[in-house]
């Protein structure tokens, strides 16, 4: 929402420098550009502490990286979360190790290293990345998507968890139920 707001602040600023006299027109205020970096890239880490925080549960629903991350403990993603954010979208969680065009096509994917990655928040989806060590789903509802590459072990709670899963990416090691 800040974001749109953002955006309606930038276009308004620029139509009155449009359509003042032939002065020339006045740059955007910083303050407000590092106001909007700060809105825009709320869920965008590049540091493995600030993508630990990212992802526990005072973090956000998506999580994207701009870089390859190697985290050296055990991580955990927990927390109930909405598409979006928005308390009225499902239930939904996004890791997303790369970068995208405007039009969403992936134009660079990275490489979370990490010895376990624990899920705990339902209907998390990993896309457009690589995942390097082994994760311990205990959550209904995760997704490995087409675009993405476990480069280790899944390991399910249970069953019930297991059969929620969908696992349309690759998975160099074994995928089973502990």
């Amino acid at each position: 929402m800040k974001f749109k707001l953002a955006i309606a602040l930038g276009v308004s600023i620029s139509l009155l420098a449009a359509c003042g006299a032939e002065e020339e027109p006045a740059a955007p205020d910083a303050s407000a550009e590092e106001t909007t970096d700060v809105v825009t890239t709320a869920s965008i880490v590049d540091e493995a502490d600030a993508f630990v925080e990212a992802v526990s549960e005072d973090g956000t629903w998506i999580v994207a990286t701009l870089n390859d991350l190697t985290i050296d403990e055990d991580v955990v993603i927990a927390g109930e979360f909405h598409d979006k954010g928005d308390e009225a979208n499902d239930v939904y969680r996004k890791i997303a190790p790369y970068t995208q065009d405007d039009d969403h096509n992936i134009t660079d994917s990275f490489t979370i290293t990490v010895p376990k990655l624990t899920i705990q928040s339902e209907n998390l989806n990993f896309q457009g990345g690589t995942l390097e060590g082994d994760v311990v789903v205990e959550a209904n509802g995760f997704n490995l998507d087409a675009s993405s590459t476990i480069d280790g072990n899944i390991y399910f709670v249970n069953e019930e968890v297991e059969e929620s899963a969908t696992i349309d990416g690759e998975v160099t090691g074994t995928v089973e139920v502990q």
